[in-house]
This record gives C-alpha cells, structure tokens and sequence, in this order.
C-alpha cells in the first residue's frame, strides 16, 4: 500500500483496528545514501515497513516522489484497484475493526450477512486503504 505521507499514520489505524504488527519500520533516514538522496521534508517518511494482519504480511510506504512531481514520469497509463481482504474468527472482531477503519472513511458495501459469511462490509478508509472485512465464511 503506498501512501503520500501518511504512511505512519495509516500503520497506527491498522494496529488499532486489526491488532497488527510492526515487523519491519524504515524511515527515508535510515535509508542507505546510495539507495536514497533524503531530503529534509522526506526523513520522517515510511521508506518501507511491514505490518502483519493474521498470518498475513503487508508493505506499506510513502510515495516520496510525489513531494517532487517525479510520480507523473512513473505513473502507470492504466490503473487498477485491489482491495485487501481480512477474515475475522466472529462477527464481534469484525465489528470492532469496522469501528476503527469506518471513522472518515467511504463505505463501498454496507454490512451485511450473505450466502457465504455472516457479515461482511467493504470499506474505502481515511488514508484510501481498500478494505473487505469479512467472518463466519462457509467457504
């Protein structure tokens, strides 16, 4: 998940609302000079980190080029979007995450239960992190 500054705060949200942990945490002024030429307004900024949700691993990091305009001779010509799913054990966790990432954020599909899962809810949140929450899945 890359991010244009908030990097850090979107791995507060995420420990808040799924319990996850920091594994790795690098900011661009840890970074390696032959990796990275910092500039001030960048030091402070997710280089990169991983958060653990489950069993599952997650890169997050900051898009420094955008403070620079560099991003538009990088840009893809075509986007595409990928939502993270996270499957709780009971619907009372999902509830609790959902509590946490819905503050500020759009809701794409409101909860409900269906065919497959006792409840499930899709979320867009604060920070454009693409979420599905989902538990009791029957699959």
């Amino acid at each position: 998940m890359i991010f244009t500054g908030q990097a850090n705060q979107a791995i507060k949200l995420y420990e808040k609302a799924f319990g996850a942990e920091v594994k790795v945490k690098l900011l661009f002024s840890d970074m390696h000079p032959d990796d990275w030429q910092c500039k001030d307004e960048e030091k402070g900024m997710i280089a990169h980190s991983e958060i653990k949700i489950g069993s599952h691993i997650v890169m997050l990091a900051d898009d420094a080029t955008n403070l620079s305009g560099e991003a538009e001779q990088t840009k893809p010509s075509k986007s595409f979007v990928i939502d993270l799913l996270v499957n709780f054990d009971s619907d009372d966790e999902l509830k609790a995450a959902y509590e946490v990432l819905s503050k500020g954020a759009t809701i794409t599909e409101p909860m409900c239960s269906t065919t497959y899962c006792s409840s499930c809810v899709s979320l867009i949140d604060k920070f454009g992190g693409r979420w599905q929450l989902m538990s009791g899945y029957s699959g």
